[in-house]
């Protein structure tokens, strides 16, 4: 009976043996996945730095170009032109789509694409290449022209009621599907596209009830518009956009929403301001108005701390050969302007929002002391240099390393660590050298992205935005912009930054009142 006992025993043991050799094989295999799948990304983050590095080197180079230019406006805003020209067509040719079977509507940012059987190269809107394409000077070949205040590239369509004429007889109607773009009103009518295409009523039943974007063309081929030997039938593609930028969805009213997360478009876009004012006279007009609402203040901020999170823009470090050069940054120009107690200038040149590049703000924005009582963060120039369709990331899955994860990082944590502040969050001023840069590294994105996920993120956490972007302040594709106030054509001189000052100073007043 003992030497049952004693076989049982030593079977026991070589079965535990067995076990912890066979544990032991597994951990070690995990842990050769692990460090491949970590070397893997650390060669992959490797990559991606020195490309960024280059960017970086190329777009001081650019701002030595323009600074040399500003003596001569007209030649200026003739390079500025051709070089907005030559970011476009890049953009163009990125989004052109084939699709040989299906209809896939692609939502990214505001802008809706579609694409059928190479015949229908789109990007902004609907066009249909043969009779409706549209070209670089943006008029729609064919008979049709673009109406209105042109179709600009970057995603924001033709304002007003007259988007396009007519598409065989539909005209789109009421609010208009391409009012503020794609996602800014409801569209009215019978569907997405008012009538539908050539009457066939291909887009008849485009939204409907909740079911987000959803596209059916069942027996009907899209006719008289260069694509009638390709039906379509029985496709349906719902709920779901296919982006590698901003994922989209659209409810039944055709408000617009990033995910589950509501959009909600600037009361007037960067480009409608266009069609009204110069940037240079835009710039003037709102910044006496900043000075009155400044002077009209009651407010005490002499017991207040404002810390200011940013890039070169933030530190003034083109200006750091001039002797205590801080003092014309735009954060010690608003503490004069406010009379504020402390200011603490967080700027660090060539940092970017995320972690794809320099002193990165959502690994350093605890440096922020937590006594703070306004927070003032502005960013995003620096990432629209570097970031290409993988590292923006998008906003349904905010994946850490991309712009949308970062900064939707970033902004919790400001939220959650500084309960007590005010928070204002600046989307980044256009700039010339981004679409100078667009237009040679075609990975590079539309800065418009970048303004719509900070506004997106920043109502979602409840945070204050100073969209400067759409604002047409200081906007460096108007020559007079670059010669006055950002000779470089993007970072400010004395007066610039203090324009930049009295902005954020009159948003804070209005704040507080």
């Amino acid at each position: 009976m003992k030497k049952s006992h004693d076989y049982l025993f030593i079977a026991t043991l070589i079965m535990m043996a067995f076990l912890v050799a066979a544990a032991a094989f597994k951990a070690y295999d995990n842990y050769v996945i692990n460090k491949e799948e970590q070397e893997f990304e650390s060669q992959e983050m490797a990559a991606i730095m020195a490309r960024n590095a280059e960017s970086q080197r190329r777009v001081t180079e650019m701002e030595a170009e323009i600074a040399q230019m500003v003596d001569d406006l007209e030649s200026l805003q003739t390079f500025i032109n051709d070089t907005v020209t030559a970011a476009n067509e890049v953009q163009i040719r990125k989004s052109t789509l084939s699709v040989s079977e299906n209809v896939v509507s692609v939502l990214s940012g505001e802008t809706l694409k579609d694409s059928v059987s190479d015949n229908m190269p789109v990007y902004g809107a609907m066009t249909v290449s043969g009779n409706y394409t549209v070209s670089g000077d943006y008029t729609v070949s064919g008979d049709y022209v673009v109406s209105g205040n042109g179709l600009y590239i970057d995603g924001t369509a033709v304002s007003g009621n007259e988007a396009v004429p007519a598409l065989s007889g539909a005209v789109l109607s009421g609010n208009g599907a391409f009012g503020m773009g794609i996602l800014s009103n409801s569209i009215s009518g019978n569907g997405a596209f008012g009538s539908g295409v050539s009457g066939n009523g291909a887009f008849d039943s485009g939204i409907s009830g909740n079911e987000g974007f959803v596209i059916d063309i069942s027996g009907n081929s899209v006719s008289g518009n260069g694509i009638s030997g390709n039906d379509i039938s029985g496709n349906s593609i719902s709920d779901n956009s296919v982006s590698g930028n901003l994922t989209s969805l659209v409810n039944a009213s055709g408000n617009g929403y990033y995910g589950t997360w509501q959009y909600e478009p600037p009361e007037m876009s960067l480009e409608e301001r266009r069609t009204l004012k110069t940037s240079y006279e835009e710039t003037l007009e709102v910044n006496n108005a900043d000075r009155e609402i400044i002077a009209s203040n009651q407010y005490d901020f002499s017991q207040m701390k404002i810390a200011c999170l940013g890039d070169s823009i933030t530190a003034a470090a083109n200006l750091e050969n001039e002797e205590n050069y801080t003092q014309y940054s735009y954060p010690s120009v608003l503490g004069e302007i406010l009379g504020a107690g402390e200011v603490v200038n967080l700027g660090i040149g060539g940092s970017s929002i995320g972690r794809y590049w320099a002193d990165a703000y959502v690994e350093r924005y605890m440096q922020i002391p937590e006594d703070t009582d306004i927070i003032i963060v502005m960013g995003g120039t620096n990432d629209g240099f570097c970031v290409s369709d993988n590292e923006f990331g998008n906003l349904n899955e905010r994946t850490p390393r991309t712009f949308c994860g970062d900064l939707n990082e970033l902004m919790k944590g400001l939220r959650e660590n500084y309960p007590h502040a005010a928070i204002f969050f600046a989307t980044p001023l256009p700039n010339v050298l981004h679409d100078y840069l667009m237009s040679e590294k075609e990975y590079l994105l539309p800065q418009r992205y970048f303004a719509d996920a900070i506004r997106t993120i920043a109502r979602e956490y409840g945070i204050e935005t100073i969209d400067l972007y759409n604002s047409n302040i200081l906007d460096s594709h108007d020559a007079n912009i670059v010669a006055q106030y950002m000779p470089d054509g993007v970072h400010g001189n004395h007066e610039g930054y203090r324009i930049i000052a009295e902005h954020f100073a009159a948003g804070i007043v209005e704040y507080y009142k």
